[in-house]
């Protein structure tokens, strides 16, 4: 199928007019066509092979609208960094309608009913950086929202310096997120707030729809899909820098990619995000963080389900997120079963990486060749010898494998990526393509989309981050 024989429906504009705002996107002067991706395509039935440059300008740019689509905008509250704002919505980003399940989204589009003195744009830099991330998090195996294409344009837009305007299309299953919940409760439009409900349990939970306690359900869902997903993020290292709840997905995804990170040298307290003064959303707080912003959506349904029930079901998040943390980190040091001190073996690891300061993705790619030699190892530390106290430990446990060496090396090479998007190889990505040259985005979402292969072109990328560059803090600001 074409782009063009694409039709898109609008299920969310059934819902009253308090909850969207429709509104036409804003074309960017002279656009250019960055990046295709055509696994996002295949998803909605597209034929990559029939993609057309000119009509993903357009599609991108707003000026083609495909069939049945009524662009609008999403309304939504959320609490930023603690503080509750009473009104936020999408303020730079316009919904275009819903295909094969799957939500179009054009990020940076032009000012909407939401956009609260903004001008509605995005730069190049931040397009870059979520378009290739969302893609290096899906080919993780974690939850996220997709990236289809990526145009740039000769319209500057002004942040900390003047930089050049650019749209991205975002893909979703949802775009939901708990601030939407909160708008609606915080304004005591419980009527609203129920209907909200009951369009994301057909949207995203249609298994529990109709039933009678379908909320509480549904809100169980939500508490194990987020403990889930970041535990997928301490696993490998990700730092998403700005969990309010207006960023947090109702399905459970990781959306609105800002000052995210993939740590270089592990710091259990880093900041990724200058903004963040106080460590709020600190790599080792995120865990913390996910659980107070489903508090906040518990409160929020209270009107649907009393909040002992809500209550209950949140507190089974610390069991989720822990063992499904277990779980992952048993797969990335290549375990078999469960031993009572596994616990303890990897907050002891975790302690050791951080004292010899070591670079995590290089670390467990290493370690996934292990069969005794430690030189390798060792090399990647500035503390040899905790490490090597630590491979004591190690040695002992993986005596409880029953599978051969090889086996677990072939498991662990396939749960310990080579590669992942640090912020100065994307900083490298965005440096070529603010001068005109967008090979190295192709290139990085080539290395994205398959972390576990070796790209002996770009070998330099898996190897630790160069000191100077080592855990960049970036802005909000996009």
């Amino acid at each position: 199928m074409k782009l063009t024989d694409l039709t898109l429906n609008t299920p969310y504009l059934s819902l009253d007019p308090i909850f969207y705002h429709e509104v036409i996107p804003t074309p960017l002067k002279n656009p250019t066509l960055i990046s295709v991706n055509p696994s996002a395509a295949e998803l909605l039935g597209v034929d990559p092979a029939q993609l057309e440059t000119d009509e993903l300008e357009a599609l991108l740019n707003g000026t083609l609208l495909l069939e049945g689509s009524r662009p609008y905008a999403m309304c939504y509250a959320g609490h930023q960094f603690g503080y509750y704002v009473p009104r936020l919505g999408d303020g730079r980003a316009i919904n275009l309608g819903s295909a094969e399940g799957w939500n179009l989204q054009l990020k940076g589009s032009g000012q909407t009913l939401y956009s609260r003195q903004g001008d509605g744009r995005a730069v190049l830099r931040s397009s870059i950086r979520e378009y290739l991330m969302s893609e290096a998090m899906h080919a993780l195996g974690i939850p996220t929202s997709r990236a289809l294409a990526l145009i740039t344009s000769d319209e500057k837009v002004a942040r900390e310096r003047w930089e050049r305007g650019a749209i991205v299309l975002r893909l979703s299953r949802s775009w939901i997120r708990f601030g939407s919940f909160e708008y609606f409760f915080h304004t005591h439009r419980h009527d609203q707030l129920e209907h909200l409900a009951d369009f994301l349990l057909r949207e995203s939970f249609p298994q529990f729809a109709g039933e009678e306690d379908g909320y509480l359900k549904m809100f169980r869902e939500i508490v194990k899909r987020t403990a889930h997903t970041i535990a997928q993020w301490q696993s490998v290292g990700f730092n998403h820098g700005v969990m309010n709840t207006d960023n947090m997905s109702a399905i459970g995804l990781t959306i609105d990619y800002g000052p995210f990170a993939f740590m270089d040298t592990f710091e259990s307290g880093y900041i990724c995000n200058h903004t963040d003064t106080q460590g709020r959303y600190s790599y080792d707080n995120q865990p913390r963080i996910g659980y107070w912003n489903l508090e906040r959506l518990a409160h929020a349904l209270s009107p649907l389900v009393t909040e002992t029930k809500l209550k209950t079901e949140l507190e089974k998040y610390g069991e989720y997120f822990t063992a499904r943390l277990m779980e992952l980190l048993r797969a990335k040091l290549g375990l078999e079963g469960v031993d009572e001190n596994d616990s303890d073996l990897f907050r002891s690891l975790f302690t050791v990486l951080e004292n010899g300061r070591v670079d995590m993705t290089p670390f467990f790619r290493t370690l996934s060749r292990y069969e005794g030699d430690r030189k390798a190892l060792l090399a990647l530390t500035l503390a040899p010898n905790q490490l090597d106290e630590w491979c004591d430990r190690y040695d002992k446990r993986l005596e409880l494998n029953t599978a051969s060496t090889e086996v677990r090396q072939e498991k662990m090479l396939r749960t310990n990526p080579k590669y992942t998007l640090k912020n100065y190889i994307l900083q490298q990505a965005i440096d070529a393509s603010e001068g005109g040259d967008f090979t190295l985005v192709n290139d990085l979402l080539t290395i994205a989309q398959n972390p576990y292969d070796e790209h002996h072109d770009f070998e330099h990328f898996s190897l630790p981050t160069p000191h100077e560059f080592k855990n960049l803090r970036l802005s909000c600001s996009s």
